[in-house]
């Protein structure tokens, strides 16, 4: 029996039904739940002997039936019920699936990695297009998207020529609900409560907050008028409790030892508004006319408190008696510390609007039409701010003798000190760190910075325009053929503001400042750390009121930090859909070909010290400033790329199907690799000067691969499927950094002085296209209600997947393949869950094998580290009010996520022993609801 004849057409609506027609309309959303009973629910209506099942596992079904329909290797999430997820967030439900898995940032789960790729190697579209990222390249940031406004994701493991905007490892399309397609009115609304059991870590931080939003679907005029809105708000804590080693330093016997550490508690507060709407017009059976539009108001506000101890790095001293295990020496004691108190701020604000125009013309005659028209964009600040406190200025004030003791959860130290005396602990520069600077507008600090801040201002901006015909054909080998062009216009832009800290008090170098009494806020424990107490206050107060001077940083460095992308691809591509009986079974599939013409420009810039051509010494401006020559560099390049693609689906009267896809893939460079800003400076020789720098590269080309896939499937009653996935990636080329020698000439270079000659030639490290290598793996898979098989264990299934991933590939030459950013050997995520009667459970693991992930370095900047596994254990119950009870529509559900604590940690290359980051989340419960009118 087929699909269709299985499910009746009053219940389109269902999970199964409409996965049926999203394979016939691409602009529909991937899955809804059905309406005719409450989630969790089975009924059967003997007239039409239909089954709707909704919850969980409708969600379930509806993935299963959405990838055994594709024509390309899929994987799927849906919502269980309209504005419910089955999981707390986008990034959580997707890093479920099958090869794909997540990292966590503060507690959250916000960038996704397919098949052993960094974020950076997928794309993400939202209705099929491309978007604006809040993050610094091009991969999106899963929590700028409520998961209440978000119907279904599906991840395309591998492309086609009609998919625009792909992706080298996959690409992850997010769907908003259709409202003609709904097919009636909807009302939900819904609520949770949200606790992080690691309480208040910093006094005015919350330990709990919550959500609250809203969905409203409905059809007008005879239904060729539709409409849908939905609204999202977070008032969200989170909490961590974070270790940061500066590193391992060689001792005088040879042992290593902790160099210096770095470590806090955090308290986040994340809030946003998200809102998306919807307009359809179908005002003929032909034509249907589509507007998005999608707003989401971000803020994600972190204060960080905590010491930051300069140890073997330092002035301090390594006193006798340390003990020592396999040449780490694990615990000792440092004398003359001089530690420096931290009070930060961290504070990411962004603004994304995307907007998008879709019509449709669907003729008679087996012609199809279509153009689209979209636009998103992306306003984001991030702030960091960085004060410092401490006995007194740079070789003043008492120092400390802290213990310590390096273990598997980091290093834990002993104090003498009272870091949380406010008549001891000063606002100053404990380490002198900056000495003397007078910024451009004359200001200046004097023996070290009483802190630093750092503003990034990023604008992302894409503009979207496709048109598309396709012809039906009856009977042949190829049922359809569709062709269409695609031009993309996108610009993104990073300005830096960078200031030093100054106390308005310190005017010799000498004065250290207590904290005025009204900016006192008490203080925080750093108990797991074994400090004590830390003084605490907000910076931006001291800031607001004037205590602090925000002193320009006059270095050139902050010049070559900026840049200005922009790239205008034009796509054409021409797909043949296939469909034919072969004996008793049916191929199905694609065969196309995608061209893109990349027009790539690059803007930067880049500054030196403007020297005096006798003495070689910089040239100091009238207000004291440090002299710097800055010029404007701009370069632009283009080229082609074909991209062939095919993908075979031989699917059998049996259920089973064997899928085989080939394809050449691309991934346009990161942005800040491409940018032209150049930072260079001279090392002086034998009486030549030699240039030497860095600079991004605005000829870089993608990453380009030759793919293969091969699947075999195995689908139960539409409610179930194993499946084993086979795929090999030939990177033809990887983008590494390289030093490169180019012509000094090229360059606006100062004229060294002392009768320094230039050498005639400069070394630029900039990153460049070199050999790639091989990725290749197994993914197991599978979804089993095991009603499937027997009625005595209705209500109860698992769904899960291992996969095993091989690299070839060395991300710079000479180092391992293993250090590929993003890579895990091992992913395996499981969920066993129960629903019946209304009751519903389920419990869910996560666990992913060592990797390199992205954490934030100084000045908000990604640094890389190898990641330790990790294993992230989440559950949930709830239960749905039946229908005939008087909360019917009523759901009310409790979770609990991150229940073992699980930390996140990495290590230094080479020795897991020593650990670079500790990080304590905490375990998080929510207790919500949602009633569906």
């Amino acid at each position: 029996m087929s699909l269709h004849e299985r499910i009746s057409r009053p219940l389109a609506v269902s999970a199964l039904a409409l996965t049926v027609a999203l394979a016939a309309a691409p602009q529909a959303a991937a899955a809804q739940d059905a309406e005719a009973a409450e989630p969790g629910d089975v009924t059967s209506d003997a007239a039409s002997q239909s089954i709707t099942v909704t919850g969980f596992r409708a969600s379930l079904e509806s993935a299963v039936n959405r990838k055994r329909e594709a024509q390309q290797i899929v994987e799927s999430v849906s919502a269980e019920d309209i504005g419910k997820l089955p999981d707390a967030s986008i990034a959580e439900s997707i890093a479920r699936l099958p090869g794909l898995t997540s990292q966590r940032v503060n507690g959250r789960s916000n960038a996704i990695s397919i098949r052993g790729f960094a974020p950076d190697f997928s794309t993400t579209l939202l209705n099929g297009r491309e978007q604006t990222s809040t993050g610094d390249n091009r991969a999106v940031e899963y929590d700028q998207y409520p998961s209440e406004v978000i119907n279904a994701v599906n991840v395309y493991k591998t492309p086609m020529a009609s998919l625009v905007g792909q992706g080298l490892s996959g690409t992850v399309d997010m769907r908003t609900i259709r409202p003609l397609d709904a097919g009636k009115r909807i009302i939900t609304v819904g609520a949770r409560g949200v606790y992080a059991d690691l309480g208040k870590l910093n006094k005015g931080s919350d330990d709990k907050g919550y959500r609250v939003n809203g969905m409203y679907v409905d059809q007008f005029a005879n239904d060729t008028l539709g409409i849908a809105l939905g609204a999202s708000y977070t008032d969200e804590p989170y909490q961590v409790q974070e270790f940061n080693s500066w590193g391992y330093a060689d001792a005088a016997d040879g042992n290593q030892v902790i160099g210096g550490s770095k470590s806090y508690n955090t308290s986040s507060k994340l809030k946003r508004l998200g809102l998306n709407g919807t307009l359809q017009w179908r005002p003929s059976p032909n034509f249907t006319s589509t507007i998005d539009a999608f707003y989401s108001n971000f803020k994600d506000d972190q204060i960080k408190r905590g010491i930051e101890l300069p140890l073997y790095w330092s002035s301090a001293t390594l006193n006798p008696g340390y003990t020592v295990e396999d040449g780490l020496i694990n615990s000792g004691s440092f004398s003359n510390v001089k530690g420096v108190v931290r009070n930060d701020v961290f504070q990411r604000h962004a603004n994304l609007y995307s907007f998008g125009w879709n019509n449709t013309w669907k003729g008679d005659d087996g012609w199809t039409a279509m153009f689209d028209a979209s636009y998103s964009k992306t306003d984001r600040n991030e702030l960091t701010i960085e004060s410092y406190s401490g006995t007194g200025r740079a070789g003043e004030g008492a120092t400390d003798t802290i213990g310590f003791t390096s273990a598997s959860k980091g290093t834990t130290f002993t104090h003498q000190l009272d870091y949380g005396d406010w008549n001891q602990i000063l606002l100053t520069s404990p380490q002198g760190w900056g000495g003397n600077q007078i910024g451009t507008d004359g200001t200046a600090i004097y023996n070290g910075q009483d802190g630093y801040y750092n503003n990034r201002k990023i604008k992302d901006e894409l503009w979207q325009f496709r048109t598309e015909v396709t012809k039906e054909f009856n009977g042949s080998f190829f049922n359809s053929i569709q062709a269409g062009m695609n031009y993309t216009n996108h610009s993104k832009t990073l300005t830096p503001e960078e200031y030093f800290l100054g106390l308005a008090a310190n005017t010799d170098g000498t004065v250290s400042v207590a904290v005025p009494e009204q900016y006192r806020l008490g203080t925080t424990n750093l108990k797991y750390l074994g400090l004590g107490n830390v003084i605490s206050y907000n910076p931006l107060d001291l800031i607001r009121d004037g205590i602090y001077n925000l002193v320009p940083n006059p270095t050139g460095d902050v010049v070559s930090k900026g840049y200005a992308i922009r790239e205008k691809l034009m796509t054409g591509y021409i797909q043949a859909n296939i469909k034919s009986q072969i004996g008793a079974s049916e191929l199905t599939g694609n065969i196309g070909v995608q061209a893109i013409w990349t027009d790539q420009n690059s803007s930067g810039g880049s500054a030196a010290p403007n020297l005096d051509p006798v003495t070689g010494q910089q040239i100091v401006n009238a207000n004291g400033s440090p002299a710097y020559i800055y010029s404007t560099r701009k370069s632009s390049t283009d080229y082609l790329d074909v991209l062939p693609s095919l993908n075979l689906s031989l699917r059998m009267p049996s259920e089973f199907v064997i899928r085989f896809a080939a394809a050449r893939e691309i991934i346009r460079p990161r942005l800040d690799d491409m940018r032209a800003s150049l930072e260079y400076g001279y090392t002086f020789t034998n009486g030549v000067a030699q240039v030497t720098g860095s600079s991004g590269n605005p000829d870089l080309r993608p990453w380009r691969a030759n793919a293969l896939d091969l699947t075999f499937e195995k689908y139960f009653a539409a409610k179930g499927y194993i499946a084993a996935q086979f795929f090999f990636k030939d990177l033809k080329s990887y983008v590494y950094n390289q030093d490169v020698v180019i012509d000094s000439s090229t360059l606006a270079l100062p004229n060294p002085g002392n009768g320094y000659t230039i050498s005639p030639t400069a070394v630029i490290n900039i990153p460049v296209n070199g050999q790639g290598g091989n990725l290749y793996g197994v993914e197991v898979a599978g979804t089993l209600p095991f009603d499937a098989f027997t009625s005595v264990l209705s209500g109860f299934g698992v769904t899960g997947s291992v996969a095993y991933t091989e690299s070839k590939i060395h991300p710079t030459p000479g180092e391992a393949a293993s250090a590929l950013p993003g890579y895990s050997k091992w992913v395996a995520n499981g969920t066993a869950f129960f629903e019946k009667w209304g009751f519903n459970a389920r419990g869910s693991v996560r666990y992913r094998s060592t990797f390199i992930g992205e954490v934030s370095g100084f000045a908000a900047n990604r640094v890389r580290r190898r990641a330790q596994p990790e294993t992230i254990i989440d559950a949930q119950i709830g239960y749905d009010f039946q229908p005939g009870s008087a909360l019917e529509g009523l759901s009310l559900y409790i979770q609990g996520q991150n229940l073992t604590n699980a930390p996140f940690v990495t290590t230094n290359p080479g020795d897991s022993r020593q650990i670079i980051d500790y990080q304590r989340y905490g375990a998080r419960y929510l207790a919500g609801f949602t009633y569906k009118f």
